[in-house]
């Protein structure tokens, strides 16, 4: 798209993250994603069924998802086998799971470093995690955490998974220049507040010599109402949220 050329900005909903970041690791000669915001994404997995609801079909669909989500017919037909990550089967989840262990670059004989390349070229990476989720198991999948192989405690912090250590897809990479962001806010599972919208999302929705200056004069204390009218004529096409 021509509109796209000069690059654009991602807002990632829940699973929508894993295929906002399948856009940036995947795609060939597309326009460049400057800044990633990801609010609530199951970016290591989640190793509970996420709830559809209290239908039939939902009842069927978690049914099967739970005795067979490794299977081929689950994994072919349904979304959410594709990124559940069970501990205690992680031979069958890399083996069998069709999109996270590609995603995240966990398969040592796959790994693919044009995937890491994309990913660590980001200008921002916003990483929005909420303190009430319980849709996510655990909630700190959306900072890139999560369980050891094997067992469902302790939970691994982000920066000692291996995917961090390693450099699997260039998340410390990212990190050591200074361009993530990690973001704990209040609230269930995409359950953010106006303001927090205002405060965590907005400013990386315009241009990066903004969001530098933005975040300069935060940085230095120069005081609110400045920084906040500043921010206000940047992003003036965002009116509902000011």
């Amino acid at each position: 798209m021509k509109e796209l050329s000069k690059g654009y900005n991602i807002v990632g909903l829940s699973q929508g993250n894993l295929i906002g970041r399948g856009v940036v690791e995947f795609c060939d000669g597309g326009p460049p994603v400057k800044n990633f915001i990801s609010l609530g994404g199951p970016h290591a997995g989640t190793a509970s069924v996420p709830l559809c609801g209290s239908g039939i079909f939902c009842i069927l669909a978690d049914a099967l998802m739970k005795s067979e989500i490794y299977s081929d017919y689950v994994q072919a037909h349904l979304a959410p086998s594709g990124y559940l990550k069970f501990p205690n089967d992680i031979p069958r989840y890399l083996e069998k799971c069709r999109f996270l262990p590609k995603l995240n670059n966990e398969i040592p004989e796959g790994r693919n470093t044009t995937y890491k390349e994309r990913f660590s070229s980001l200008q921002n990476l916003v990483l929005i995690m909420f303190e009430n989720d319980s849709v996510l198991i655990p909630k700190e999948t959306s900072w890139f955490g999560y369980y050891p192989d094997g067992a469902f405690k302790p939970i691994v912090p982000t920066k000692e998974t291996k995917l961090y250590t390693e450099d699997w897809i260039g998340l410390r990479t990212l990190d050591e220049a200074g361009r993530v962001h990690f973001v704990n806010v209040s609230g269930g599972h995409l359950g953010i507040s106006k303001s927090d919208l205002k405060k965590h999302v907005v400013p990386f929705l315009v241009d990066e010599a903004s969001v530098k200056k933005y975040s300069n004069a935060r940085v230095h204390g120069l005081p609110g109402a400045i920084t906040q009218n500043y921010h206000r004529k940047q992003v003036a096409g965002f009116k509902e949220l000011q």
